[in-house]
Order: C-alpha cells, then sequence, then structure tokens
C-alpha cells in the first residue's frame, strides 16, 4: 500500500472514508482520555488492580491508533489484524485477572496482612 489517503483504499467505498476515518478518530480521542483518567486514578491508588486497569485503557489507545495507521496505509492489513486481534485477547486476559484479583483474599496477598472476605467500601481496591 503506498497510498497515504483514504479515499484511495481499495476495500474502502470512498462515501464511508470519512465516515470511518471520524469514528476512528473519535475513538483515538476518547481512548486517550480515558487512559490519561487511568493513569491519574493509578497515581492516586497505586495498586495492581489500577494499573491493570491502566494497562488496558493504554491497550485501547494503541488499537486505536493501528486502525488511523490501516485507514492510511502506514500498517498493513495482515499487521491489523495480528494487532488487533492480540490486543482484544490480551485485554480479555488482563481484565478477568483483575475480575480474579477482586476476590475475597486478593487483599491478604497486597498487603501481608490479614482481610475480610466482604468488602470493605468504596476505598477498597
Amino acid at each position: 500500500m503506498d497510498h497515504t489517503s483514504p479515499y484511495e483504499i481499495a476495500w474502502l467505498d470512498p462515501q464511508l472514508a470519512p465516515v470511518l476515518l471520524g469514528v476512528i478518530v473519535l475513538a483515538v480521542i476518547g481512548t486517550t482520555i480515558l487512559f490519561c483518567c487511568g493513569v491519574v486514578a493509578y497515581l492516586r491508588r497505586g495498586s495492581t488492580r489500577y494499573l491493570l486497569i491502566t494497562i488496558v485503557l493504554g491497550l485501547l489507545v494503541a488499537r486505536s491508533i493501528v486502525g488511523l495507521g490501516t485507514v492510511f496505509g502506514v500498517v498493513p492489513m495482515t499487521v491489523h489484524h495480528l494487532v488487533e486481534h492480540g490486543t482484544d485477547f490480551t485485554i480479555a486476559v488482563l481484565i478477568l485477572f483483575a475480575v480474579y484479583r477482586s476476590g475475597p483474599f486478593s487483599d491478604r496477598a497486597e498487603d501481608g496482612g490479614e482481610s475480610s472476605p466482604v468488602p470493605s467500601g468504596p476505598d477498597r481496591d
């Protein structure tokens, strides 16, 4: 792919190019804002769970940027699919791991102390 215009892509209808480009640009902006919020939350809390969520949000930003690169012909479609589906899998694994760690005894591993099996309120990780 030697083109730099989304209007010249063989697999994309030229009438839909502005819509696709707009959606991907909004995805990049939105996921970047969410990632920044995740970084702030992690810096405030400092827990493993917040770190995992921040990593997932960062992967969403990278995924959106790869999509934008594909529209402009910078990222080949094969690489696009490998990165996108690999990222999807990684996001799913990280979310499931964060859920697994949020079980009733996850505090014991993080701070070394005894913890109650019942959540203690909104400040609980």
